[in-house]
């Protein structure tokens, strides 16, 4: 989709620099197969079934030598080996690319999702568009929170130390989706977020909170990427008859 003169233009980064350690694969998790695709491509392509969003840049570690292979034949896509030690590093420097290379400006829309989150949906996406197109903030994909909360008193071996009231907790998902200027000199600013909307809290402002969907849940066990086939399979077409 092309935007209108002077419209404020839709671009997205994907942070892919991790390990995934917790999965225990002997790759890095956004390279496992879902159901015969790297998990980073169908989560990119997620994105990218959105004719709104102009340009995608995936951001990598400098040594990633996998991310060229598992990305080919995506159009609109950047790969940049330019990932840092956290995830604020990857974005900043996606961030950069989409300024320095696609003339992105500081009112432009930028969506930030990540890599282990393969089940987002068109409909989810352009929900979030929709609902942030006349924000002066930005926000993010969330759920609020339906299950009893419980805190630990300790990490080992633990018992339950309180409990806390669920009304008014959400659980973050991405994409998060704030304006270019704003969302850099955040990040840039506090280094010790870890993810974007904490950014922007820690600036002032109050990102929207705007319904996501329980199939885009981040996959960082072996039971999350079990699940997440299990739905993909359940949402292949049917063959034709």
């Amino acid at each position: 989709m092309t935007t209108t003169a002077g419209a404020p233009r839709c671009l997205a980064v994907m942070p892919a620099g991790g390990t995934g350690s917790r999965l225990g694969a002997e790759v890095p998790k956004q390279y496992l197969d879902l159901r015969g695709e790297p998990m980073i491509a169908r989560a990119a392509r997620g994105l990218l079934a959105a004719p709104w969003i102009e340009r995608l840049v995936v951001v990598v570690a400098p040594g990633d030598r996998r991310a060229e292979a598992a990305l080919a034949g995506l159009p609109r896509t950047t790969l940049l080996r330019e990932g840092g030690p956290t995830r604020r590093d990857t974005v900043l420097a996606g961030l950069r690319c989409l300024q320095r290379e696609h003339a992105a400006g500081p009112l432009d829309w930028a969506l930030v999702h990540d890599a282990a989150r393969p089940g987002l949906d068109l409909a989810t996406l352009d929900g979030l568009r929709d609902a942030l197109a006349g924000d002066p903030v930005g926000g993010l994909l969330a759920l609020p929170v339906s299950d009893t909360v419980k805190r630990a008193d300790s990490a080992d071996a633990p018992r339950v130390a309180g409990t806390l009231q669920r009304e008014g907790l959400w659980l973050a998902q991405t994409p998060q989706m704030f304006r270019l200027g704003p969302l850099l000199d955040a990040l840039a600013r506090f280094p010790e977020v870890t993810d974007e909307a904490a950014a922007i809290e820690r600036a002032g402002l109050a990102p929207r909170l705007v319904a996501g969907s329980r199939a885009n849940f981040k996959v960082t066990t072996a039971d999350d990427l079990e699940l997440m086939r299990r739905l993909l399979a359940d949402a292949r077409p049917a063959p034709p008859e």
